[in-house]
């Protein structure tokens, strides 16, 4: 079992036809990913590496029986186009683009909260690098090869680290269940509290790994929820030790204004819920093997 996506998971591609699309979809193709569509208002009928593009995203699902969508809409038009595939019936979303208005991610989550939690499409992302569940498919950008699979389950804001994270795994002979980006933006669709629920319903993930960074209560919210609700342990690394509060860092999520969003009172708080912190990136790989021995 793996959460969100598999082998035979249907997906489309919005904004198919963009540069950084038509690259990333060859990409997925190659690896295996169950690419049926892309979608661009106005190109139906074209094709993109084989794969036939629509006009709506309800005529490609109607098609195509897809159940999962990777949003490379620019930012104007993105928050429609998330909201398109929510009312399409999508059941899984990973929005790629950078740069999208927090006022319209706030639109899209209240857009999303009229259907029933039961029916209700789940978002991971904006700017975020994707999910992958190694061996299985790819619904995103980050480099295939550098995942093996196995029991080790990747939840983090920031895609570089979360890389970063499974190489090391790899050089040690460990491998990913499932890794999931959720994204550094202020307002995402997916909280690291979602992600931890999948996980530990999982049957193939054993361990957790939990990548952070300074800016916003998220990982505040996960520290209290594994007190309570994880049974599996959790490996964390909280990037941004060294930065100054009121400066943006990176992403546009990662400032400080406020107690508990800082690197260093976050890895407090996590440490007394239990969690094992890695002291620094370089160390990722080995902390989470000395956890699984």
């Amino acid at each position: 079992m793996s959460i969100f996506i598999n082998r035979d998971t249907r997906v489309i591609v919005q904004g198919i036809t963009g540069r950084m699309a038509r690259f990333h979809t060859k990409d997925m193709l190659e690896y295996g990913t169950n690419v049926v569509a892309g979608v661009v208002p106005g190109k139906g009928g074209e094709t993109v590496e084989g794969v036939p593009v629509f006009n709506t995203v309800k005529d490609a699902v109607s098609e195509t029986g897809a159940t999962a969508s990777l949003v490379f809409v620019p930012p104007p038009f993105a928050a429609d186009s998330i909201m398109e595939a929510a009312d399409a019936g999508i059941q899984y979303c990973v929005c790629i683009t950078d740069g999208i208005p927090a006022q319209d991610m706030i639109q899209v989550k209240r857009y999303m909260m009229r259907y029933p939690k039961e029916k209700r499409m789940v978002l991971t992302g904006p700017n975020c690098a994707g999910t992958i569940s190694p061996g299985k498919a790819l619904l995103g950008i980050m480099p295939g090869h550098i995942y093996l699979q196995g029991n080790v389950g990747i939840v983090g804001r920031s895609g570089t680290l979360g890389y970063e994270a499974a190489a090391q795994l790899k050089e040690k002979g460990i491998g990913v269940s499932t890794s999931v980006g959720i994204g550094g933006d202020p307002i995402n669709g997916s909280s690291f509290k979602d992600i931890l629920t999948r996980f530990e319903k999982d049957d193939e993930t054993h361990l957790i790994a939990m990548i952070g960074e300074i800016g916003g209560p998220q990982e505040a919210e996960a520290a209290a929820y594994i007190r309570d609700h994880i049974s599996k342990p959790v490996v964390a690394y909280v990037a941004g030790l060294t930065a100054p509060k009121g400066r943006t860092m990176g992403h546009a999520g990662a400032i400080i204004s406020a107690f508990g969003e800082s690197a260093s009172e976050k890895v407090e708080i996590l440490n007394a819920a239990g969690v094992t912190v890695a002291e620094n990136p370089a160390v990722i790989g080995e902390t989470i093997a000395s956890v699984m021995q």
